[in-house]
């Protein structure tokens, strides 16, 4: 069976058995802060287990697309060098929520796994806990006791952390070994006898004391990794000789020029296995929304590709070609996982740019590598070197470890690089620190309640003063916090008023720090009162926020998050991941959503909910690694377009906000960009700057316009003057000529470069100057492929000659025409080829 027959008869299977089949939840888990990337199949029924949700259904099946690259689960550093660990895997999974429990489970693997499937039943071994006697009972129908194995916590017992739901799992192994002699291997860490299900039953909830009660229902959560069992299925020892892998395998051979090699040991194995497997997990990643980057998951990411890129050029690739092996990932998985097929040019943009990038700093760390690696005499790399790496040209630690490894042999001070880590982080923390920084550190164990969601004013009691610093009771002056700014505003107390500059949170207590010292005692009555047009200001500006954060992923994609955001009465600035500049319709696509959202007039609804609660809520948008309580609170623009936790303030209604206004783009970092925009009372100021800015502009445009022509009357007068010098030359050639009446006629014909019929003529009148009298002349020049001529006779001569007869005559010889004054006439012609001919011909027009 191929892998993509194994994945379907697994489901088909279960749903014979009456599961629901339901689709792989994101690898991005949008909806659960506390991961990094989805784990494990139970991920999305998270909420079932903790008794916070439920599902219309009891039983479900499914293939669950894994990442597991952090934490516990990080198997990145085995990629490539074993045959079985991947960052990227599927996890087939079947589920009963309160439904089947352990008899069925077992006996439905087993009948899957050799009746179905065919596996000898000799080749499998079972482990149990310890003391899970059931489960051992229920093996015995199937496998003799030596197959069948007990384990302590470590292997055969699953929790979910400290506390909550856990329970005994019970794992099905399989027998590589020729002789069948592999029970001493089971859960040895030895891939010859490999795990390949597991099946946990949630039958307890460990209390805080750490004792085990039982729950009122019992689950089942089971999981069985595609790779391995079709590895069992196809007869093939390594994970990586699967069809599936094969197939991306391939497409690395013909882009390499080489052939892959099974061998652990060979350096082209090892580098096709990791591509193979780290182009899955960008690919699915990225498809998913999530993009690499310089924190959290992005900078997971960013990690498994320049580790990816390292080993490409292990295989002699220096050009940008992961993104190239994507086609082969999405031919081998785009019918399973239609998402691959949807992003395809998305992810192959991304991954495309991020190597380029890379690949530019892997050039220049190496070299400074390879400088440091000459002077190591210990075969320990310094810190110092692996952080400047790291800080100078984006190196993971991990990326340094293998550079330095397999090319120099040489270990890592990770030590002295964690260390110039923490004084760096250390260094930004005291940079940010300000002026309130001792009042914040003050042990003086007040509370205060914060009013400002409903008031703007609150009359209240002081609660401590120390000079310009005063804790109140309760107060309606929001603290800085997720980007939005503290609110400023008037404190009263003692029948004096004091300009409150700043607030800061200190333990549970918010203190205002006003200009001057405040003049009062603790008891006092007091009252804070906002700057109330101030904090619309900034409501109109927040709530605007979440509409651009929405619109951005609507235009731009779901791979959109958020990177910091600062909230200002007068502006807002929003970083966000993506990795190019925004073209100028997409920024007119998201500024025209914006403002249609502004002018439906949506309520801006604000629910408080608890977590787990919230998590579901369809689109929701939280933050990675922001720490959230039992109840968060939900802001909503229409449920249908923007819901987001969030403790600011904002506006009623989102008519409120006025007009929203797009005002720069740019980049502040490899894989994140930034709007700096602004809405409602700003507008107004904005566009009266500007009109003031186009007239400062039109002004300097009319100054600069009349420098312009200035110049280029100076440059024309240059120009004519340098063309002037010409005229003694032609003087010098001058012939003379005997005609009718005794005359002699000084004769001037010659060829002029100049720019057009002006600059001619100002040489002709100058010629006519200098001849003096008794003088003609006939000057040419070509010009745009066309003659353009000039005859010139002196004032005493013209009324025998004229100058319009005369150059009439020439142009008609050259194919065209002219006239003018009997002193000065100017003509054209067509035919450039005979001018000089004609030129030298001209006197014998006189008669």
């Amino acid at each position: 069976m191929s892998c993509a027959q194994i994945r379907s008869s697994f489901l088909e299977f279960f749903e014979s058995k009456g599961h629901r089949v339901v689709p792989s939840a994101p690898v991005i888990p949008h909806g659960d802060a506390t991961l990094l990337f989805t784990n494990a199949g139970m991920n999305q029924f998270k909420d079932v287990f903790l008794g916070t949700g439920k599902r219309e259904y009891l039983r479900a099946a499914d293939t669950q697309k894994c990442i597991r690259v952090s934490g516990k689960h990080n198997d990145l550093e085995e990629v490539g060098r074993d045959t079985y660990h991947h960052t990227f895997f599927e996890m087939l999974g079947n589920w009963s929520f309160g439904d089947y429990f352990k008899q069925e489970a077992i006996a439905w693997s087993w009948e899957l796994l050799t009746n179905v499937w065919g596996l000898e039943p000799q080749r499998l071994h079972a482990t149990v806990y310890r003391t899970d006697d059931e489960s051992f009972e229920i093996w015995k129908q199937f496998l003799p006791e030596n197959h069948i194995h007990r384990f302590d916590e470590k292997d055969n017992f699953w929790e979910m952390g400290d506390t909550g739901p856990c329970g005994p799992c019970t794992e099905i192994h399989y027998d590589h070994t020729p002789d069948l002699s592999g029970a001493p291997l089971v859960n040895a860490g030895d891939p010859r006898v490999i795990e390949i299900w597991n099946n946990v039953f949630i039958q307890y909830n460990r209390k805080p004391d750490g004792s085990l009660e039982e729950l009122p229902s019992k689950h089942v959560d089971t999981g069985m990794g595609l790779e391995r069992v079709t590895a069992v299925l196809q007869g093939v020892s390594s994970n990586y000789d699967i069809d599936l892998f094969q197939h991306i395998i391939r497409a690395i051979e013909k882009l390499s020029a080489r052939s892959y090699v099974a061998d652990l040991e060979h350096p082209d194995g090892i580098a096709m296995r990791v591509i193979a497997d780290h182009i899955r997990t960008l690919s699915f990643a990225i498809a998913d929304g999530a993009i690499p980057g310089n924190e959290g998951r992005g900078y997971v990411l960013r990690r498994i590709l320049r580790r990816a890129a390292r080993y490409a050029r292990n295989l002699g690739l220096t050009e940008p070609v992961l993104w190239r092996v994507v086609d082969a990932l999405t031919e081998a998985m785009g019918e399973a996982f239609p998402e691959l097929i949807q992003h395809q040019a998305l992810i192959k943009k991304v991954i495309k740019a991020e190597e380029e990038q890379f690949l530019v700093t892997l050039d220049n760390g190496r070299a400074e590598l390879e400088q440091a690696a000459k002077q190591v005499t210990d075969n320990v790399l310094p810190g110092a070197v692996a952080f400047k790496l790291y800080d100078t040209y984006g190196f993971p630690l991990d990326l340094t470890d293998l550079i330095a490894r397999e090319d120099y042999a040489l270990q890592v001070d990770h030590a002295g690089f964690e260390e110039l880590l923490q004084q760096q982080r250390d260094r930004s923390r005291a940079a940010r620190k300000t002026h309130v920084q001792t009042v914040q550190a003050a042990d003086h164990g007040l509370s205060t309640t914060f009013t400002g969601y409903s008031t703007t004013e609150s009359q209240t009691t002081v609660l401590g003063v120390a000079d310009n610093q005063v804790i109140l009771k309760e107060t309606p002056f929001y603290v800085e916090m997720g980007g939005q700014v503290s609110d400023t505003g008037m404190l009263v107390v003692g029948g004096s008023q004091y300009a409150v500059e700043d607030v800061v949170k200190s333990g549970d207590a918010i203190i205002h720090v006003c200009e001057t010292a405040v003049e009062c005692t603790v008891g006092d009555v007091a009252i804070a009162r906002l700057d109330v047009p101030r904090r619309r200001d900034i409501e109109r500006e927040h709530t605007a926020t979440h509409l651009l954060h929405e619109a951005l992923r609507r235009v731009l994609g779901t791979h959109v998050q958020q990177a910091g955001s600062l909230v200002a009465p007068n502006h807002l600035r929003f970083d966000f991941s993506h990795f190019e500049r925004l073209r100028d319709d997409e920024l007119v696509a998201i500024e025209h959503m914006v403002n249609e959202k502004i002018f439906e007039s949506i309520d801006v609804v604000t629910e408080e909910l608890p977590l787990e609660k919230a998590r579901t809520v369809p689109g929701v948008k939280m933050f990675f690694g922001d720490k959230y309580g039992e109840k968060v609170r939900v802001v909503f623009v229409d449920p249908d377009f923007s819901a987001e936790f969030c403790g600011g303030t904002h506006v009623r209604n989102s008519s409120e906000i006025g007009l929203f206004k797009i005002v720069s783009e740019g980049s502040v970092a490899a894989g994140v960009r930034r709007i700096e925009a602004i809405a409602g009372r700003s507008i107004p100021q904005w566009l009266t700057k500007q009109r003031q800015h186009i007239e400062t502009l039109t002004a300097e445009a009319g100054q600069l316009h009349e420098r312009i022509h200035q110049l280029e009357r100076e440059l024309q007068r240059n120009r004519t003057q340098q063309l002037l010098q010409s005229i003694p030359s032609l003087l010098e050639h001058a012939v003379t000529k005997d005609v009718e009446g005794g005359l002699t006629m000084r004769i001037v014909a010659g060829r002029v470069d100049v720019e057009d019929m002006d600059q001619l003529k100002a040489v002709g009148d100058e010629l006519r100057q200098q001849l003096g009298k008794q003088g003609i002349g006939l000057i040419g020049s070509v010009t745009d492929n066309k003659v353009l001529l000039v005859c010139v006779v002196t004032d005493d001569v013209t009324s025998r000659y004229s100058a319009g007869t005369l150059v009439g005559k020439v142009a008609k010889e050259l194919g065209g025409g002219g006239g003018g004054k009997p002193h000065l006439a100017t003509a054209g012609g067509k035919d450039v080829q005979k001018l000089d001919a004609t030129l030298s011909a001209f006197a014998s027009v006189l008669s």
